[in-house]
């Protein structure tokens, strides 16, 4: 933030915001290893549990059916609430699902355990989304949100490799423990430096239930849900294609995922930059760049040399969440909790869509490089989505100038 920026009751000085964003993205850290890492070491509680590596793919499923249930159903009950004590909480619950994962006696109580630690990360991620957007001015609004999420993307670069390490020498039940405990460490950051808020006495469940009615709205999460399914549909399966087309050994795995994370990174913080220059219309260069970047991925994928660029690539498709997020808070009214939450709600339909779509194409015979054009179509699917929320978007503010 410039030097010259007015301090107001509103805009926080530079330092003290650099502490709440720190705080804030510390949670988005946790979260980020805990969505990751759960991937990385199925193998190993799959036997753990004693269920073969499919059944514990499900332990995944109930953590995104957390997240898709958990996110409208929090931001409506807690609306009215300070969004201080919101995360807080909501870092609380996320804790104790992360350490009963850890001790978790059998597959049947991981899946409750995993459901119940996916509840609160949609609603954390929407209302710290709007609680930095109210303390920085407009301007930069869209990079603040975007940093909220690169603590989910630094995850990606550095936590998933190191719990995968501690995974492999003391084994997966620390890969859940670690992320407990970042998650206290965050409830304690928020505490001591998220700026405190009375709440919004005047928000109700119908008010924030009002967002659905938008037609604005629903287009956005569209564009989230389909758009963001090429990413995950090569991503759930790209150390399958590493190692059976690219031929690269396990123990390049992590490298390969630590390169996807640089790209996420980079595409989260230019997709802040380009969201708050030119709003919505970022989205739709974000969606065509993923297109083309999927596109490329079956033939780059045939050498390690031009795998590694492409999956840069493709990770930078990343940056599209954070140009969603302010998008939701410009077109859902007084319903901003809610529609902040859900943004995270469609990302992990997404997660579910992209893999399930490119398992299809898989077990069609078509190879582990076809998820790259099923990918594509997905990305172009959102792109079409998001042509639709931007001619009848620009009619709206025509008819209501």
């Amino acid at each position: 933030m410039p030097a010259d920026t007015p301090t107001t009751p509103d805009f926080l000085p530079a330092c003290r915001l650099a502490l709440v964003l720190i705080a804030l993205a510390m949670g988005g850290f946790a979260i980020g290893v805990t969505e990751f890492a759960a991937m990385s070491v199925l193998p190993d509680f799959a036997k753990g549990l004693g269920v073969d590596e499919p059944t514990a793919g499900h332990v995944i499923s109930a953590y995104a059916a957390g997240v898709v249930i958990g996110a409208p159903i929090l931001a409506v009950l807690g609306a009215r609430l300070p969004r201080r004590f919101l995360l807080i909480g909501f870092m609380g619950l996320f804790a104790i699902g992360n350490g009963l994962s850890a001790i978790a006696p059998n597959y049947s109580t991981m899946l409750v355990f995993r459901f119940l630690s996916g509840i609160p990360h949609g609603a954390y991620f929407g209302v710290a989304a709007l609680l930095i957007a109210s303390i920085v001015p407009i301007q930069f609004r869209s990079r603040a949100v975007s940093t909220t999420l690169l603590g989910l993307t630094v995850a990606t670069v550095f936590g998933v490799p190191v719990v995968n390490m501690v995974s492999q020498n003391f084994g997966w039940r620390w890969t859940f423990a670690i992320v407990s405990a970042v998650a206290v460490l965050t409830m304690v950051l928020i505490a001591l430096f998220a700026p405190r808020d009375k709440g919004d006495p005047d928000a109700v469940p119908m008010r924030e239930l009002g967002a659905l009615r938008s037609g604005q709205v629903w287009l956005t999460l569209g564009v989230g849900a389909i758009g963001f399914g090429g990413m995950f549909c090569v991503y759930a399966y790209l150390a399958s294609t590493a190692q059976a087309v690219t031929g690269v050994g396990p123990s390049l795995l992590p490298m390969i995922f630590a390169i996807f994370g640089v790209g996420m990174m980079i595409g989260n913080i230019l997709g802040g930059w380009a969201a708050d220059r030119f709003g919505m219309k970022a989205a739709a260069g974000l969606l065509l760049w993923s297109a083309f970047a999927l596109c490329l991925y079956p033939a780059a994928a045939q050498n390690l040399s031009t795998l590694l660029p492409v999956v840069v690539m493709i990770g930078m498709g990343g940056g599209l969440g954070s140009v969603l997020q302010t998008r939701l808070m410009d077109v859902a009214g007084d319903a901003q909790t809610l529609a902040a939450a859900l943004n995270h709600s469609a990302f992990n339909l997404a997660n579910a869509l992209g893999p399930l779509l490119g398992g299809m194409a898989i077990a069609a015979g078509f190879g582990w490089t076809s998820t790259g054009f099923v990918g594509a179509g997905l990305a172009l699917g959102g792109f079409a989505i998001w042509i639709v929320a931007y001619v009848t978007g620009r009619k709206t503010v025509a008819k209501n100038p």
